[in-house]
């Protein structure tokens, strides 16, 4: 168990969870997150699969490629004119462990089915993989035996 604390060891203001929290912590960005994890580009296969209004994709989409999470490229279909799709940048390839973590957590804690939806595998040995927390060893850390270490 975690004692007791009046105040976390890290202020909002300079807590780097924090600031992640204000650029992709609202519903909509995290959703074309993990539509644009599983391959989704396109403005139009973004709004069907999520139903998000236009307006707001448009915006969301915006500050992800401002934000450096997702480039905007050009694709053209023949006989049509160019339109943009959205590809996730190594920026935002780097969210797919927390993305992965927080599926994993839903199928622990929310999962009312007990068979959910998705797993992930390994691409060679085809074993169900996990979040999980490595040390720079290779050895896995239990989270309980995790410890703060203050850098100032």
């Amino acid at each position: 168990m975690i004692p007791l604390s009046r105040k976390s060891p890290v202020p909002p203001s300079d807590c780097n969870l924090a600031k992640s929290v204000d650029l992709i912590g609202d519903r909509w960005t995290l959703l074309i997150l993990r539509s644009a994890m599983y391959g989704i580009r396109r403005f139009d296969d973004f709004q069907a699969e999520l139903g998000t209004p236009r307006t707001i994709l448009s915006g969301r989409l915006k500050s992800l490629v401002d934000t450096g999470l997702l480039d905007k490229r050009t694709y053209k279909v023949e006989g049509r004119r160019a339109r943009p799709e959205y590809v996730l940048t190594d920026k935002g390839e780097a969210l797919r462990p927390v993305l992965i973590a927080l599926t994993q957590w839903g199928d622990t804690w929310l999962d009312e089915q007990g068979q959910p939806p998705v797993s992930f595998t390994d691409m060679k040995s085809r074993q169900a993989v996990r979040a999980a927390f490595v040390g720079t060893d290779g050895r896995e850390v239990d989270a309980k035996d995790l410890r703060i270490v203050l850098r100032r």
